[in-house]
């Protein structure tokens, strides 16, 4: 089989719910970043063989498969095959998996995986349709209790034992990672700026460059302490908006090939990818998923943990990595070293994809061997996947 290899990881900066990307459709979006990331290489996008994107509320500019939609609309090659997948937040770590899978059993040998979601202007739950019927019915509620992703947040908190100022104490530390990263440039290389409309003070027509993550603000520690639990309702509730991942909107993209199709190219990658997966998990607390993702991959590739030298693990909700933390024995400090979701934002689809771009531009700067990136999933699912500096 195949070694599959990254030969370029790119990711938009993310925007804030109504913030710069609120008004650029989805698929203009994606299609914008891909023409970027062509930019950045010497391949021809007519070698790409597919084009694989996770997205979650595929609904209105999201449906229609938004992977054809977005590269025919940035003018690539009518030629290349595309698809859209579903694995709610993992979704765009699922698209690598499945390209990754293509790749190494020599189907492709070239393929980008992406993901993209506008949460600004389609928002969480717009494809849930009560007339049309719910997934979780009562016979899936005769096997399983139906609970969402707050609660399953909350349940992990006290099932790890993990009290308020420790969740406040993990968000302020993505705070401040995140606003370290960006005061330094750390996500320069990856970013592909964006035009975006100038804003209701300029011109109708005028436009403006985004190209900086603006999803981070300032906190304290007695800020987040004077937040309001979001679950109001429940005794205990731990979690706030401060403890938990931003709405967002962003697209993240990877430019995947065979070692043999980029030795042949003469492109140098940045990474191997070395193992990648999609697990389930305990459905009623949600989110334990990264806990079993990282044991399997972990135990198919003969890695201890501190083998890894940067994770990357979605920061959903600040129980969600903490009780990760406390499964594996990870040095939390090399952890989300740039900041997490709470602090960047989650633009859903994109994210999974964006935290793989993220680890391998850090794992350059720093020099690092291996990072493991992993995600929890609604429904109870875990993505994980490990990539290896080039």
């Amino acid at each position: 089989m195949a070694d599959v290899v990254i030969l370029e990881a790119v990711r938009t900066p993310i925007g804030k719910r109504n913030g710069s990307l609120a008004k650029v459709e989805s698929p203009d979006l994606l299609g914008d970043l891909l023409i970027g990331m062509f930019a950045r290489t010497d391949l021809d996008p007519a070698l790409v063989e597919q084009v694989i994107v996770g997205c979650v509320n595929q609904v209105g500019q999201q449906s229609g498969n938004i992977a054809r939609n977005a590269w025919l609309g940035a003018g690539l090659p009518l030629t290349t095959g595309a698809s859209t997948t579903h694995a709610q937040c993992g979704s765009s770590q699922q698209a690598t998996t499945l390209a990754h899978a293509l790749l190494r059993s020599e189907l492709l040998e070239v393929a980008v995986a992406a993901g993209v979601e506008s949460m600004s202007q389609v928002p969480m739950q717009a494809s849930a349709v009560p007339e049309y019927g719910t997934g979780r019915n009562d016979r899936y509620k005769s096997w399983y209790e139906v609970t969402t992703q707050f609660e399953g947040a909350e349940r992990i908190a006290e099932r790890w034992g993990l009290d308020r100022s420790e969740l406040d104490e993990f968000a302020l530390a993505s705070q401040e990672r995140a606003a370290t990263a960006i005061s330094e440039g750390r996500f320069t290389e990856q970013v592909v700026p964006v035009t975006v409309p100038a804003g209701s003070e300029s011109g109708h027509n005028d436009t403006r460059i985004f190209d900086r993550d603006e999803c981070p603000r300032p906190s304290t520690l007695e800020g987040l302490a004077s937040l309001k639990p979001t679950m109001a309702e429940r005794t205990p509730a731990l979690h706030t908006a401060g403890t938990s991942s931003q709405i967002a909107d962003g697209a993240s993209a990877l430019l995947l090939s065979t070692s043999q199709r980029a030795q042949q190219l003469g492109i140098r990658p940045i990474a191997r990818i070395v193992d990648t997966v999609l697990v389930g998990s305990d459905p009623v607390l949600m989110l334990t998923g990264p806990i079993p993702a990282t044991e399997k991959l972990l135990r198919r590739n003969g890695l201890g943990i501190d083998d890894i030298d940067h994770f990357e693990v979605n920061e959903a909700f600040a129980s969600v990595v903490l009780a990760w933390r406390a499964s594996t024995g990870a040095d939390i400090r090399r952890v989300n070293v740039n900041g997490g979701a709470i602090a960047l934002g989650h633009p859903l689809g994109a994210t999974g994809a964006m935290l793989i771009t993220k680890t391998v531009h850090e794992l350059a700067r720093t020099g690092g061997r291996y990072g493991l990136i992993t995600m929890c999933c609604g429904g109870g699912l875990g993505t994980g996947t490990i990539v290896e500096r080039i």
